[in-house]
């Protein structure tokens, strides 16, 4: 390296934090003697693996497990919490917000660089559905599941002591909208843990309860495909799950849930996991997009037509040299994105130094989804495997994935815990708004709950 380096990383997900800590293992001599400088900004000071968010929202993984701190893994990087708004990579220089910026009134602070990676990921792609924004629940966040946890169980609370059966069945219907990994783990692993609390409930059964998933497509789990998809929606049918498919939610408005083929159901738990939607900061930037709004790669991850410039992840439109196919890019999913961020950073580092780049290249091995306790379907080298082996074959290979021997130790033992003790079935809902019995107490009112709270209770 001719020169000091200064490295701006956006976004602290999987392809931020994997490629600063792959950044930080190669340049450890530069970090050293100063030569070079690394920079992450992320909105959260955490990782979140969101493969474990089915499993935490269920309760068998305790939230904190499901989160890596990135301060303690990027120790060689500095970490601002905050957001990045604008990017100008002509001057090389990113307009950020941060927590102080509010306080310390002087507006967004800028900031340069020499070598950009954006890594944003994305978010959820909503649609213009009525009520969704006031009834709907995400799931992307650790908040989120564990949002949907309480809310859940908070509903069989309800339906048991309500004297309305008109209330009681709303709670007790659950509407759950894409059929993708999202949707179908967080189905088959919360239907599982309200299974199980009906138990503790004297006047509330499995029957009582109506699972819904709706699905604009024809299959199910496409990633792991279409003989797979086929047995999930068989599997889950035997578990009255009733699944819809070539069916669209047109409305949740007044909690009553309006499907496309004339379906009415009053419910209280709308569950939104249909698709994802590049970070909107890319269209703050002046960096090249794909027709979906996807920052364009070469296959050595740089930006085409952008020097300095890096993407790989959620964010990123990158050729898959594999497919035999021009056109095609990787799917975004976790194994791409894990794989990028370690091609990423190798190629970075051999940018500063004059060495040539590698091109990313990765045939997937297999694809992997939970449906529940004991229950799964998985697709190794083209073989397909379900139930107990599956869901086996689905934990071993997401604990291969989760950074840090630490966690891995934590999620392990959790894991064998829950198998030798039953499921704790409490809801801390109080945890979203923990001021409001002190508010009370001082003779105050409590804040009032924000229209989207994901408990319904209002």
């Amino acid at each position: 390296m001719k020169e000091r380096a200064r490295i701006l990383v956006v976004g602290g997900g999987y392809v931020g934090m994997y490629t600063a800590l792959r950044l930080q293992r190669n340049l450890r001599g530069e970090l050293r003697r100063g030569e070079a400088e690394i920079t992450v900004v992320t909105p959260d000071p955490y990782m979140t693996y969101r493969p474990f968010l089915p499993e935490a929202a269920a309760g068998s993984i305790s939230p904190r497990h499901v989160v890596v701190p990135l301060r303690r893994v990027l120790d060689r990087c500095r970490v601002v919490v905050g957001q990045v708004r604008s990017i100008d990579h002509t001057t090389r220089t990113a307009t950020l917000t941060t927590l102080a910026t509010e306080d310390e009134g002087t507006g967004a602070r800028r900031t340069t660089y020499d070598e950009l990676v954006l890594a944003p990921g994305s978010v959820a792609r909503t649609l213009p559905v009525p009520g969704l924004a006031e009834h709907g629940i995400g799931f992307r966040t650790v908040e989120e599941a564990i949002g949907l946890r309480n809310h859940v169980i908070e509903q069989l609370d309800i339906a048991s002591s309500t004297r309305d059966p008109a209330l009681r069945a709303a709670a007790l219907t659950f509407v759950f909208v894409g059929g993708g990994y999202a949707g179908v783990e967080a189905l088959g692993e919360l239907e599982d843990m309200a299974r199980h609390a009906a138990r503790h409930y004297h006047n509330v059964s499995r029957e009582d309860m109506r699972w819904i998933l709706v699905e604009a497509t024809g299959r199910l789990l496409p990633e792991v495909g279409e003989d797979l998809g086929r047995y999930t929606v068989t599997a889950l049918r035997r578990r009255n799950v009733d699944v819809r498919l070539r069916t669209r939610l047109e409305s949740c408005a007044d909690r009553i849930a309006v499907l496309s083929d004339g379906s009415r159901l009053p419910t209280r738990t709308v569950v939104w996991t249909a698709g994802v939607r590049p970070h909107p900061v890319l269209t703050a930037t002046d960096l090249p997009l794909d027709e979906r709004g996807r920052l364009r790669c070469t296959p050595c991850l740089d930006l085409d037509g952008a020097p300095h410039a890096w993407a790989a992840g959620d964010a990123a439109a990158v050729p898959d040299v594999t497919a035999g196919e021009p056109g095609r890019t990787c799917a975004p999913n976790v194994q791409h994105a894990v794989r990028q961020a370690a091609v990423l950073g190798d190629n970075l580092t051999r940018a500063l130094r004059g060495e040539p780049l590698r091109a990313y290249a990765h045939r997937n091995a297999g694809s992997f989804a939970s449906l529940g306790f004991h229950k799964g379907v998985a697709q190794v080298y083209g073989r397909r495997v379900t139930g107990l082996p599956a869901w086996l074959l689905h934990r071993a290979h997401h604990l291969g994935r989760v950074p840090t021997a630490n966690r891995k130790a934590r999620v392990l033992a959790e894991w064998i815990l829950a198998g030798l003790f039953q499921r704790e079935i409490v809801s801390l809902g109080s945890l979203e708004h923990p001021r409001a019995e002190f508010e009370l107490a001082a003779g105050g009112k409590p804040s009032p709950e924000p229209p989207g709270d994901p408990k319904g209770s209002s």
